[in-house]
């Protein structure tokens, strides 16, 4: 069975429902946003506190509360949603295979964008040693654990991490009745502005250990303890818990991107994209923490606003990028920078800024926009820190020469 629409979002999360309502909100006509969850709105669905709306929708919500909003937004515009709606596979350059109850069929569009948004590393992932015990969560599944099923965790919980998710770990665990023994990360200083951690682990008082990472977990048929090992001495302490939540450490959910043959950035691990959010390929798009995970929800949400307007655009006129865009690399310490490539004579970027992060602790460094020889741009700051995002304005784009190479963000 096949199907046909002008737009194809893959995602019902903010970026993909800000995505579908600005666009039937612009005119388009069959806008079909699919999502594998039973229900639309993302990870906002099971994030139970408050802190949600303010910017992009001017009102200031719990986590439910944000997604059941967009939710409305898109069903008042018009868009047609699909839950447990997985896509499986490309059958065609904009064409996608989609699996759900009512069974397969083929979703062909004149314009696709991904939206599948990011997920946390796992400990698998991150290859902690030890025993296989019960207890061990992320933040997604355990905010699912205690929103949605309200099943309960354990009684003294150790949260590895300490980017903006590890604190909001705080608030899910307390609302389950567990109390946090400790916040572990190996950098030396927490990746969070001051303000969340007192609202979470200072009036929580949960402790902070820098400089520690999580070297084994012990425990039989239940977490029982963890060992820690300090990053700079290798001194050795064990802390007794019953539950671990890994938390941050995110990676795009870039699975139907790289099926597609997309050109994957390396520093990001999501789509290569231009200042246009366009993919490699033609037709194809890319919004939200897809892209830089992982923002907030609102910045989610822009990012979907924006890529809506590039579309309309794309539909409307046919033109797609017909020369070689600029590469916008970067290089150590400067971890990933978003957009990765500039179009030619381009007058601006989403949001009017670049997003990128660096991957260790810099103290009063000096962030550089370099072309070859020349600097376009530079800017001192007294303090960056990892997992937090560094916005760069956009100011400098009319100093690029077309034939110049690429530019390259750095910090000295």
């Amino acid at each position: 069975m096949s199907t046909a629409a002008e737009v194809l979002v893959v995602g019902g999360g903010p970026a993909g429902l800000a995505t579908a309502v600005t666009l039937r909100n612009q005119g388009i006509g069959r806008v079909v946003v699919i999502d594998r969850e039973p229900q639309a709105g993302g990870i906002p669905r099971h994030s139970a506190h408050t802190g949600y709306g303010l910017r992009d929708l001017r009102r200031l919500l719990d986590g439910p509360g944000y997604a059941r909003t967009y939710v409305r937004l898109a069903e008042r515009a018009g868009v047609e949603l699909r839950t447990e709606a997985s896509a499986t596979g490309w059958a065609g350059p904009t064409t996608l295979r989609v699996t759900s109850p009512e069974g397969v069929e083929e979703i062909e569009a004149e314009a696709i964008v991904l939206a599948t948004g990011c997920r946390e590393r796992p400990r698998t992932a991150r290859l902690v040693p030890g025993t296989r015990p019960q207890g061990v969560f992320t933040t997604g599944s355990l905010q699912q654990f205690v929103h949605l099923q309200q099943l309960p965790v354990g009684r003294r919980a150790l949260i590895v991490g300490a980017e903006h998710v590890s604190f909001s770990a705080v608030l899910t665990l307390a609302h389950a009745g567990s109390r946090v023994v400790a916040m572990v990360t190996e950098h030396p200083v927490h990746q969070t502005y001051a303000p969340l951690r007192w609202v979470t682990a200072s009036r929580h008082r949960v402790p902070v250990l820098t400089e520690w990472r999580v070297a084994r977990i012990l425990g039989h048929p239940r977490v029982e303890a963890v060992d820690l090992t300090h990053v700079r001495t290798g001194a050795v302490r064990q802390v007794a818990c019953d539950t671990v939540v890994f938390t941050g450490d995110w990676i795009p959910d870039h699975e139907l991107a790289r099926l597609g043959g997309l050109v994957i950035d390396p520093g990001t691990r999501g789509p290569w994209i231009d200042a246009a959010q366009r993919t490699s390929a033609r037709g194809v798009f890319a919004a939200g923490n897809l892209l830089h995970a992982a923002q907030t929800a609102d910045q989610a949400a822009f990012c979907g606003r924006e890529v809506a307007k590039h579309v309309v655009q794309y539909l409307r006129s046919g033109q797609w990028q017909d020369s070689a865009p600029i590469p916008v690399t970067c290089s150590p310490p400067v971890a990933w920078v978003s957009p990765n490539a500039l179009p030619r004579g381009s007058a601006g970027v989403p949001h009017g800024h670049f997003i990128m992060r660096v991957d260790r602790l810099l103290e009063h460094p000096v962030l550089r926009v370099v072309q070859g020889d020349r600097v376009l741009w530079s800017r001192p700051y007294r303090r960056l820190r990892p997992a937090l995002p560094v916005y760069v304005p956009q100011n400098w784009l009319a100093s690029v020469h077309a034939a110049g190479g690429s530019v390259c963000i750095e910090a000295m």
